[in-house]
């Protein structure tokens, strides 16, 4: 209201002065038409330059990027000013949308496993995610413009980049000893979107898969093969009552192996398949002690000199039944590989940071260093006509280490050739509760309850 009252009154101002200069004009020609002639050209004047200081404001805004609110002006000047200034501050929240837009989109991009790679049509970089600079060896910022044929030398990528067909995948080896899946595909004016994954782990997996088939087809075509001709012996020729009785043994002991086999594979099939043993359900060791002092015993026959030491009211939390399979298994490896005359120790304690250890120490033909790494894997012998020969399958230490993983714990493997191993399951403090522990030194027993098959 007060503006518009100023405005007002400066325009009254301005007609006063226009009018008393016409006055005097028209005095000192004594024409009263020249007077009034005059008064209308000081008016338009006086506009004009009015106008052209207005423009002059509103020019100097728009070159100083329109920042800030626009000059206030009267009149069209004033209105355009506005309208300017709302036009820019529509484009300018449009464009921090975009922006916006455009950065999450990226942060998607960024969280995605699989890489990606924006080239121009001269294969240069134009945008590197970091999994992709991570699965090629890029830098994200450094390499932006480089041509990623100059930066990624691995030869079926840079043939696949010059010649390959779009939309099929090449395979080559990544940093770190990775293997890459990279997949070009054409976008827009001759770009390329490059989608980059590490297949290492599928690429294992497939090939356990495949080794996995093998091992097993191969392990029940062996005593398939061999049932097969003792029937074939039994209703081709004639058999005195041993050889009968002979070919009978031999068949159940293949029998036996196949039962053994598939036992051991629906074992490792339910401990994978199920949840992790419960933290509540505790079991003593002792009890632990007592079963696999059993089966040792009815294996070794009085062939071995067995020690079973340490648990007295220590408890593990867990499953029983995986407990107790898991120490068999080493038990009775420990039987089965030490000749006789030698001594197997079975012992429990608890170190000072509260990790369980139960170990089983023998004194028989050791392991090579080599073979140590993959002990624990299926089917894995380090002889395998010998382990053939003493009933193992070659799924027990597999079975082992899948029982103490699933109790938050891990097998700790040591071995010599001529001087005997020691297998210890470490189990973690949360699955232990030790009490004041008694010695069990107790002498061999009788025959007790058959003993798993396991197998180094």
């Amino acid at each position: 209201m007060s503006r518009g009252l100023l405005r007002l009154g400066a325009l009254l101002a301005l007609l006063l002065c226009c009018a008393a200069a016409g006055m005097l004009v028209a005095w000192w020609s004594d024409t009263l038409l020249a007077g009034l002639l005059g008064a209308v050209a000081l008016g338009l004047g006086a506009m004009l330059v009015l106008q052209s200081m207005r423009s002059a404001r509103l020019l100097a805004w728009l070159r100083g990027d329109a920042q800030g609110a626009p000059p206030e002006l009267a009149g069209r000047a004033g209105e355009l000013g506005h309208q300017m200034h709302k036009l820019l501050r529509r484009r300018e929240q449009g464009i921090e949308d975009e922006q916006q837009r455009l950065t999450q989109f990226l942060a998607a991009v960024e969280a995605s496993p699989n890489g990606v790679l924006l080239l121009d049509a001269n294969h240069r970089i134009t945008w590197c995610s970091r999994v992709a600079a991570d699965h090629l060896g890029l830098d994200p910022q450094r390499d932006l413009a480089q041509p990623v044929t100059n930066l990624v030398r691995a030869p079926a990528f840079v043939e696949h980049m010059l010649h390959g067909p779009a939309g099929q995948p090449v395979v080559f080896p990544g940093v770190g000893g990775i293997r890459v899946s990279a997949l070009v595909q054409p976008y827009g004016d001759g770009l390329k979107l490059v989608l980059t994954q590490d297949i290492t782990e599928p690429e294992r997996t497939e090939a356990m898969r495949r080794n996995f088939v093998a091992n097993v087809s191969h392990e029940i075509r062996t005593p398939l093969t061999v049932l097969a001709g003792f029937v074939e012996t039994m209703s081709q020729l004639p058999l005195s009552e041993a050889e009968r009785k002979r070919v009978l043994a031999l068949m159940a002991a293949q029998a036996q192996r196949m039962q053994s086999l598939v036992a051991d594979l629906l074992t490792l099939a339910k401990l994978e398949g199920s949840p992790r043993p419960p933290a509540d359900r505790w079991t003593r060791v002792a009890d632990l002690m007592k079963h696999a002092q059993a089966d040792a015993g009815t294996l070794s026959e009085g062939r071995h000199a067995l020690h079973f030491d340490g648990g007295g009211e220590a408890q593990i939390a867990g499953s029983e039944a995986e407990l107790h399979s898991a120490l068999g298994n080493l038990v009775v490896n420990a039987v089965r590989y030490t000749p006789p005359g030698g001594r197997i120790d079975v012992q429990w304690a608890v170190r000072d940071d509260g990790w369980g250890v139960l170990s089983v120490a023998d004194t028989g033909i050791g392991i090579g260093r080599e073979h140590l790494p993959r002990l624990t894997e299926r089917f894995y012998r380090v002889d395998g006509s010998r382990s053939r020969d003493t009933g193992g399958t070659g799924l027990g230490l597999s079975i082992v280490k899948h029982v103490v993983q699933r109790h938050g714990g891990e097998i700790d493997i040591h071995s010599e050739p001529g001087r005997g191993s020691r297998f210890a399951l470490l189990l973690p403090p949360s699955r232990v509760r030790q009490e004041p522990a008694t010695a069990i030194d107790r002498a061999v027993p009788g025959p007790g309850p058959a003993a798993n098959r396991p197998a180094r």
